[in-house]
């Protein structure tokens, strides 16, 4: 298979196709890490939809905290959080198996374009709902009107647009470059950092671009979630009784560990020191964020917060007990 063409009035290749290396290159560990991903890949899907399922059909879970939860649970496979892992797994899971390892520089940018455009929804979606949480207790008689249907729908638009558009200038900056020689990605699947290292252009002006972008939308993302959570801590040590503060805080645990979950693993990733930084920890987080949290989310909405685990017991008795 030609993985290169020739370019043009220069003495180099041009490469055509990656080779992603993946997770690791120990035969033994294939079949075991194939079976390991797979089981988590179904339990993300049956969970993420199942969450949709339980919200659309159960009246009680019709208002703004699960319709932007049913957005966090939504495309065209499922959900965002299935989304962006269904843009990493499945090439993942092949590549466990299979002896050809290689990735079409077509698909790449694929792949590339819509796990950031997921991710990027993702950190949007989770800082809406921060607000959303805030507006809740912070002054809950107009809460009705400051997250209306209408109002809600743009927020979710807002973040969709704003997760797509910055992806497409991600994908834009990273694709436009000219990848020659090597064409081997360590990794299982095509990741910013090593795509710019594969390339023999000037990566400079995409270095900068794309470190201003994801810094200002993970900043953005978590000045919000922090200013928001700041004010309901404080709107709830002003609530006089004991119940109604621990009403207060339960509406919102949920939402608080997916964040710190979600955001803590983003932030470990990008901002530690690159003396601290090693390909195979980097690989194993990656894991943690493109597999492992997409699954973990929608329990952690279900099993954390009463009015799912209600809803649940309600549909489990009607059609199956």
């Amino acid at each position: 298979m030609r993985l290169m063409k020739e370019v043009r009035g220069r003495n180099q290749t041009e490469v055509t196709e990656f080779l992603l290396l993946g997770l690791s290159d120990n035969p033994d560990l294939q079949g075991v890490l194939f079976a390991l991903f797979l089981l988590i890949y179904m339990a993300t899907m049956v969970g993420n939809l199942g969450m949709i399922v339980l919200i659309k059909i159960d009246v009680c879970l019709h208002t703004p905290m699960y319709f932007f939860l049913s957005s966090l649970s939504f495309d065209c496979l499922g959900d965002v959080d299935a989304s962006y892992s269904s843009s990493v797994t499945p090439k993942m899971l092949v590549n466990l198996m299979a002896e050809n390892k290689a990735i079409s520089f077509n698909e790449c940018a694929a792949q590339f374009y819509f796990f950031g455009s997921f991710l990027e929804t993702e950190c949007f979606l989770l800082a809406m709902m921060a607000y959303d949480r805030y507006a809740a207790i912070w002054n809950p008689l107009l809460y009705p009107v400051l997250m209306s249907g209408r109002i809600c729908f743009w927020l979710i638009a807002t973040s969709f647009l704003a997760g797509f558009g910055n992806a497409a200038i991600h994908t834009g900056m990273t694709f436009r470059l000219s990848f020659c020689d090597s064409n081997r990605i360590n990794h299982f699947y095509c990741d910013t950092p090593l795509l710019l290292k594969l390339s023999c252009s000037d990566t400079h002006v995409n270095g900068i671009v794309i470190m201003a972008f994801s810094s200002f939308n993970v900043i953005c993302c978590v000045m919000i979630v922090l200013i928001s959570y700041l004010c309901i801590f404080i709107a709830i040590l002003k609530m006089p009784s004991l119940e109604g503060r621990h009403k207060a805080f339960s509406t919102c645990a949920s939402h608080l560990m997916a964040v710190t979950i979600f955001f803590g693993t983003i932030l470990f990733m990008y901002l530690r020191p690159t003396s601290s930084y090693s390909m195979e920890q980097d690989k194993v987080v990656s894991v943690f964020y493109t597999v492992i949290i997409p699954m973990v989310n929608p329990l952690i909405y279900s099993l954390k917060n009463k009015d799912v685990k209600n809803a649940l017991k309600k549909i489990l008795q009607k059609h199956i007990l």
